[in-house]
């Protein structure tokens, strides 16, 4: 391996091109080696400055770019799998922006491909594992200071939701990272989803269910209750409560910075995920190439992203039939053990 990680970042768009500029800039012992993307003024304006950045419009090529010895997929979730195939068939270590793969068959199909491997290449993009509050959560819960959780209270609101937006992307692209997030706090499986439908607000796009109450139930009999909302209006705003039999801790409101100016006091409202998880987006791409370099793999695995994919799945079949669904996972490999 070379004294810098050379990385290939597929997909060059909000997130990708992101992650162009922390590998270059805020990122010690990696260098943007290809970025591709099929739109070749996208990739060229993500790799501008960047010495020795080539830059392509097929993934393949990337990945076979001199100096590639790792690989950020950052490309639109149903391109991940051909992606994730390549990267395995080079020996190349991976990080994979969720979803790992949106369709949970698709995910199963990534997984059992690492698993003939015999090693893990693959670490996926749940960065609130990173993040210092939700680390800190962590942690506390798992000193058992506060007892069993019973029950744990989150918020997703987005300011406005992108072109294209479906209701069912609430469910499986939004609260993915609360899917997520409560597997990884509870260190427990989601078991069954029941997604309830208020009355749509009216800053949303017609046809649009939006916000939407959705509620997991846990294998050792925890409650998650995910408010999401994507076109809030006001701003991005992420919140966890946990509440244990012997107390409660709450993460997600002391993010934002107090203005006072002209006699009046505000505090701002971070307008983006890029901005509210900045932090720790960097310490995970950072944890990720000096794992590299150390021929690690840490962090949420392949497992972790087809447990998200199904029980998404799951959420969506909730939201259409009204019912409550059950989660339904393959047998978990010895490698994930």
């Amino acid at each position: 391996m070379s004294e810098l990680l050379g990385v290939a970042v597929l997909g060059a768009g909000h997130m990708g091109a992101d992650h162009v500029r922390r590998l270059d800039r805020a990122v010690s012992g990696a260098r943007v080696a290809a970025v591709a993307d099929p739109d070749t003024g996208r990739a060229q304006e993500a790799a501008a400055g960047i010495d020795g950045a080539s830059v392509h419009t097929e993934a393949a090529a990337a990945l076979d770019a001199p100096g590639v010895e790792a690989v950020l997929i950052a490309s639109p979730g149903p391109a991940h799998e051909e992606a994730l195939l390549a990267a395995f068939a080079r020996g190349l270590p991976v990080l994979c922006e969720k979803p790992l793969v949106p369709e949970s068959a698709g995910a199963l199909r990534v997984m059992e491909a690492e698993v003939r491997l015999g090693r893990r290449l693959t670490q996926v993009g749940f960065m609130r594992r990173y993040d210092a509050e939700y680390r800190r959560l962590k942690s506390l819960l798992d000193s058992g200071r506060l007892g069993r959780p019973l029950m744990l209270h989150c918020t997703h609101r987005n300011v406005s939701s992108p072109p294209g937006f479906t209701s069912a992307m609430l469910v499986n692209s939004s609260v993915s990272h609360e899917i997520d997030a409560a597997r990884w706090l509870l260190g427990q499986e989601l078991t069954a989803v029941t997604v309830l439908r208020p009355g749509s607000s009216s800053t949303a796009p017609e046809g649009l269910i939006d916000p939407q109450f959705v509620l997991f139930e846990t294998a050792d009999g925890a409650l998650v209750d995910v408010e999401v909302f994507v076109n809030c209006g006001f701003g991005y705003q992420v919140a966890c409560e946990a509440v244990c039999e012997s107390g409660s801790a709450r993460i997600g409101d002391e993010r934002s910075m107090a203005v006072t100016t002209a006699g009046a006091r505000h505090d701002e409202v971070a307008q983006d995920y890029l901005v509210r998880f900045a932090d720790a987006y960097d310490r995970e791409v950072q944890a990720w190439v000096d794992a590299t370099r150390a021929g690690r793999v840490t962090g949420p695995g392949i497992w972790d992203g087809y447990a998200a994919s199904a029980v998404a799945e799951a959420g969506v079949r909730a939201l259409e039939s009204g019912a409550r669904v059950a989660v339904e996972l393959a047998p978990r490999p010895d490698l994930y053990a």
